[in-house]
């Protein structure tokens, strides 16, 4: 496929998205961007969070670790349906009671101000970083394949994303995200959906012989029981449950759509159905791993250095013109569905969190002006994040920036599992130096580990371990003396 086809293939899709946006955002008020005016369809939202679960990294990653990790992965996506399902139980009644509009007032309320604002700075952190590394990954992947031919500058190719990406939610927030997500879920479906078909025609597979080669595959092994494995079950069982937890259930990205539906009960509909998709889409992920390496080794093509190159390299090079398009596609709206939502939910956190926007005297228009200007600069700042992963051209060195990132998401569950579990009050002054010393202190033990505990090496339950240090900390932190009990107007 001809780089002039796969760049009108894109325009065409924020064509869409652009009209998508100019349609939902007429006469959009700060009700609208927020939470979409609490009238968000819990469906929408459902087929929607898709699309902004699975990113470009999912996209290209997981199919290409399937020949190191196996089916291992599914593991965690079943701890993930016990996540939801608390989430749903737990956390969403407390939103609602509260109806919190920033899911991080909540700390501000049971602990102090530095609580808040510590919660909300931990996911500005990883979600800017984040977002900005499946940016970066995806637009690699086009400036490789088609804009490089055109000796088009990175630079030039992340700044028009950005733009496009800026365009068509700096009006219309919420409301206008609930229907692009749909949008373009159903595309990341579609381009997965025909990337298999175009595999599964070029091997003359029909639809039972695919399924019988996926199951018989060495790589389609699901349960590891060795314990000092990462990919031991208990451990990537467990560590699904609070992932979950932590980077869905305590992320204002992934709360606010859900916060956006009309009812408590809508927005319980929307987690139980989407955790359930969420497992069939992952099957299907990982079975495409399968059929891209049976693929290559069929055809005697040799596999790229990196996993992540595996299927853009097949899909663009050796599969034909309709398993390109396929993968532009999907590859596209997986990219842009998980990173067009941040851009607001990072201005919403922003504004509501530091700028204390619901206490603000200010009018609407001053509001209003002041959100556009914290949704621009987050856009600008995001462009030099990605800017900066393109100059540091290290994986080491991203993996670093990125695991450290990630580690942010422990604090924030210790500090949620603190104020719901317990009703001790704890030392707000203390929050944010604990918060950052957690993450340390972790780091320092996942590296340290196979030495002190016999080979054991630390998995994504270290999120646990994590959030154990910070919650630790913290109750030890109240002095003896004061009062146990928080005061009855906290909830």
């Amino acid at each position: 496929m001809s780089p002039l086809w796969i760049l009108l293939c894109i325009g065409c899709y924020f064509g869409f998205l652009l009209a998508i946006a100019w349609r939902t955002s007429r006469g959009a008020t700060s009700g609208s961007y927020y939470l979409g005016n609490k009238t968000s369809p819990w469906y929408a939202v459902a087929f929607g969070y898709i699309g902004d679960s699975l990113s470009g990294v999912t996209f290209i990653s997981v199919p290409g670790q399937v020949a190191i990790s196996k089916f291992s992965y599914l593991q965690v996506v079943l701890g993930n349906l016990v996540g939801y399902a608390i989430i749903a139980g737990v956390l969403l009644p407390l939103y609602y009671r509260l109806n919190l509009t920033s899911i991080y007032s909540y700390l501000g309320s049971r602990f102090g101000s530095r609580a808040q604002k510590t919660g909300s700075f931990f996911f500005l952190i990883s979600r800017m970083t984040g977002a900005a590394a499946r940016l970066y990954l995806a637009a690699s992947v086009l400036q490789s394949f088609i804009f490089d031919a055109w000796h088009i500058p990175f630079a030039v190719t992340v700044s028009v994303s950005i733009l496009l990406m800026l365009a068509y939610t700096v009006q219309g927030g919420i409301k206008t995200l609930v229907w692009t997500d749909t949008f373009q879920s159903t595309f990341l479906l579609l381009g997965l959906g025909l990337s298999m078909v175009a595999i599964a025609h070029r091997l003359d597979l029909n639809l039972w012989r695919l399924i019988s080669l996926v199951r018989e595959s060495e790589m389609s092994q699901i349960f590891f029981w060795d314990w000092r494995d990462k990919n031991y079950f208990w451990k990537q069982f467990l560590s699904g449950i609070f992932l979950a937890i932590a980077m869905n259930g305590l992320d204002q990205n992934m709360m606010q759509k859900n916060l956006s539906c009309r009812t408590l009960g809508e927005a319980q509909s929307n987690l139980y159905a989407f955790s359930i998709v969420m497992v069939l889409v992952n099957v299907v992920f990982l079975s495409l791993g399968v059929l891209l390496h049976h693929f290559a080794r069929i055809k005697g093509i040799v596999l790229p250095t990196r996993t992540d190159a595996l299927f853009p390299t097949l899909a663009l090079q050796h599969l034909g013109v309709f398993a390109s398009a396929a993968f532009v596609i999907g590859l596209t709206a997986a990219t842009f569905s998980s990173a067009d939502s941040v851009l607001t939910t990072l201005t919403t956190s922003f504004c509501f969190d530091f700028l204390g926007q619901e206490r603000s005297g200010a009018s609407e228009v001053e509001k209003t002006r002041r959100r556009h200007l914290v949704h621009a600069g987050f856009a600008i700042l995001l462009l030099f994040v990605i800017l900066a992963f393109r100059a540091l051209d290290s994986d080491a060195v991203i993996n670093a920036i990125l695991r450290l990132a990630g580690y942010t998401y422990g604090p924030l569950l210790g500090l949620f599992s603190l104020g719901l579990i317990t009703r001790r009050p704890v030392e707000d002054r203390w929050v944010p130096w604990v918060c950052c010393g957690s993450p340390i202190l972790c780091l320092v033990l996942e590296v340290k580990a196979p030495m002190w505990f016999g080979g054991y090496r630390f998995g994504f339950e270290l999120l646990l371990v994590n959030a154990l240090i910070t919650g630790g900390i913290l109750w030890l932190s109240h002095p003896r003396g004061k009062e146990g009990a928080l005061d009855s107007k906290r909830p």
